[in-house]
């Protein structure tokens, strides 16, 4: 399944189809470079805080950030010359005026550094700081949120200088109050340019990721600014970064965002993604139209509004693997084990882990596409997951349709009892019945098995007795010793439910299932093994005293028993083949090891 095909990508694909149908809006000509923007343009991006780039329409088409900078200059302030001083001119108060208004605070400081004059403002300390090198200091530091070179929209900033009288009106009304000082010309110089910096829809969201990843690019791995600095822009953003509509914004959509007049919106999630729109078409209050759209579908449909959220796991697979790495704790003949191991890619195994959000089944989501070419069966276990987002739920009912669409059938394990996640699984699934719900993962794992075997070969735990010489522990006696071991057994038969073994008791004989199944059990009914028809069990007591475990049929079960003393009376007389049958108990022994060390060495990896 390609990305284009994943839940989130499909509705991206959908807002993006149902929002061009509106042409509402006017491009910005205030700028006069602005207004040659084709208004038919529009991208969509969003950028996951692990770094995955969804990308719909005109996701690549550049055009100039304008406003959008006020963002991250506000941040490259806080890093340059420290919150002490920003904030000593600075003020971070919705101002209620449009976002080029030539009014100031009571105080004689900018309302904000969303609005131009806080804007100016900061791009007058960033001078203060680096002089001639102001600028490419600003244009570096936007490259590295975006994770590429930024370059100037050259015309543009010749429009924008030229244009630009009511900045300057605000840029000498900042100088005259001593919020502003040096040369305003040159301070304005970095301020047109930084708005005439060219991106796309992909830069934005990645920029916006970045912000949301608490400062880390995530698709460079650079720190790009420290948590500090992007919790207060992100803080104004939320009061301030949509001008004068900024009000109806939170309530409406709830996430971090920053417009510009040329048609972008950038808007970051905490902890899960960013996302990036353009589309050149504007209302009144300077919002491109097919953006604000966007963002309040996304918000609307997922319930990603900031206030509405769920804790956040930075890790939500503990570990993901296939049967034939991590098996269940059912020994197989060699018949089964033979299928399963030319199978294993039919089933897949993910212990997910964590207060699972949007973005955590989003990866999910991904990580599940690139297992579908060989899936039959998905196995998700839930037993570390405390609580499960309305947003998560959406996006696995989508999972579940794909898999369902694909006849992959999907299994649910472990569901914690008494959490929140129960309590919102339990509504999800009761309108998906054919979604399996197995209590344990082991046992999750062995329905899995059963349903490959006998989809291979359509026979399972066949009924017929097994004779002595496939007996697993008795490989290479031969015919005459195999009849004396023989006739030093007892036949001995169980009923379903009737313990063969019972922990703590004297380790003094051995039996061998002729046919049935039984289950080895710690006290606390743990299972640690499933074995049947071929296989030894309770055969620790050619090496142990005392009974480690409980032992019970499973089915109708008939096994040999060979005593201890019957063995070392046969051991005496046949030294030979006492040494094939302990050479076969180690090397039973060993196989167990390695499997065990397989599997510890699949779960240490996540």
């Amino acid at each position: 399944m390609s990305s284009t095909e994943l839940p989130l990508a499909r509705f991206l694909a959908h807002c993006h189809a149902d929002f061009s149908k509106d042409d509402s809006g006017e491009v910005a000509s205030y700028i006069p470079e602005l207004a040659l923007a084709d208004p038919q343009h529009f991208g969509i991006a969003a950028t996951t805080v692990d770094g995955f780039v969804y990308e719909v329409g005109d996701s690549t088409v550049e055009f100039t950030i304008q406003s959008i900078s006020k963002a991250f200059v506000f941040a490259l302030a806080l890093e340059a010359v420290g919150a002490d001083r920003v904030e000593a001119i600075v003020g971070v108060e919705p101002s209620g005026d449009a976002f080029n208004s030539i009014r100031l605070r009571s105080d004689n400081r900018p309302f904000n550094p969303m609005v131009n004059a806080g804007a100016i403002a900061c791009v007058g300390l960033i001078c203060e700081s680096d002089a001639d090198g102001a600028f490419e200091r600003v244009r570096t530091t936007l490259g590295r949120f975006a994770g590429r070179r930024l370059e100037v929209d050259e015309p543009t900033f010749r429009s924008e200088r030229e244009s630009g009288d009511r900045n300057r009106a605000i840029a000498y009304l900042l100088r005259n109050h001593g919020v502003l000082l040096g040369d305003v010309d040159k301070v304005l110089d970095v301020y047109f340019r930084q708005c005439a910096l060219r991106v796309s829809a992909r830069d934005l969201s990645v920029m916006a990721a970045t912000l949301a990843n608490k400062g880390r690019n995530p698709l460079t791995g650079e720190q790009v600014a420290s948590s500090y600095a992007v919790a207060r822009t992100l803080s104004v953003m939320t009061s301030s970064g949509m001008y004068d509509s900024a009000g109806g914004w939170v309530y409406r959509v709830g996430i971090p965002a920053k417009s510009g007049v040329g048609g972008g919106i950038v808007a970051a999630l905490p902890s899960q993604l960013g996302l990036g729109t353009y589309s050149p078409r504007i209302d009144d209050q300077g919002n491109s139209i097919r953006g604000l759209r966007t963002c309040e579908a996304l918000s609307t449909h997922f319930g990603l509004h900031m206030l509405n959220r769920v804790g956040d796991a930075q890790t939500c697979i503990a570990a993901g693997y296939n049967v034939g790495s991590v098996s269940s704790r059912r020994s197989r003949p060699a018949r089964e084990q033979a299928i399963l191991e030319a199978h294993h890619l039919e089933c897949a195994i993910l212990e997910l882990t964590g207060a699972l959000s949007f973005a955590n089944v989003e990866y999910v989501s991904r990580r599940i596409s690139s297992l579908r070419r060989d899936l039959n069966y998905l196995i998700l276990d839930f037993r570390r997951v405390p609580s499960v987002s309305d947003a998560a739920l959406r996006l696995l009912a989508d999972i579940f349709d794909d898999l369902a669409s694909g006849r992959v059938e999907m299994v649910f394990s472990g569901i914690p009892k008494g959490t929140p996640a129960e309590q919102a699984l339990r509504s999800w699934l009761a309108d998906r019945p054919s979604v399996h719900v197995i209590g344990l993962l082991d046992e999750a794992i062995e329905w899995a098995e059963d349903r490959i075997i006998q989809s291979q070969d359509g026979d399972l735990y066949r009924g017929q007795s097994v004779d002595i010489a496939e007996q697993e522990l008795l490989a290479g006696l031969d015919a005459a010793e195999l009849a004396v071991l023989a006739s030093s057994m007892v036949r001995r038969e169980y009923r379903i439910g009737e313990r063969l073994i019972s922990a703590g008791d004297p380790a003094s004989s051995v039996m061998f299932v002729e046919s049935g199944v039984v289950s080895v059990r710690l006290h606390s009914g743990v299972r640690l093994a499933t074995l049947s028809a071929g296989m030894a069990v309770g055969e620790m007591a050619l090496l142990e005293t005392n009974r480690s475990a409980d032992v019970w049929a499973d089915t109708h079960v008939a096994c040999l028993e060979l005593s201890l003393d019957a063995f070392n009376g046969f051991r005496n007389r046949y030294p030979h083949a006492g040494e094939k049958i302990m050479a076969s108990l180690a090397r039973l022994l060993a196989k167990r090891l390695i499997v065990a060390n397989h599997k510890i060495e699949v779960l240490a990896s996540y």
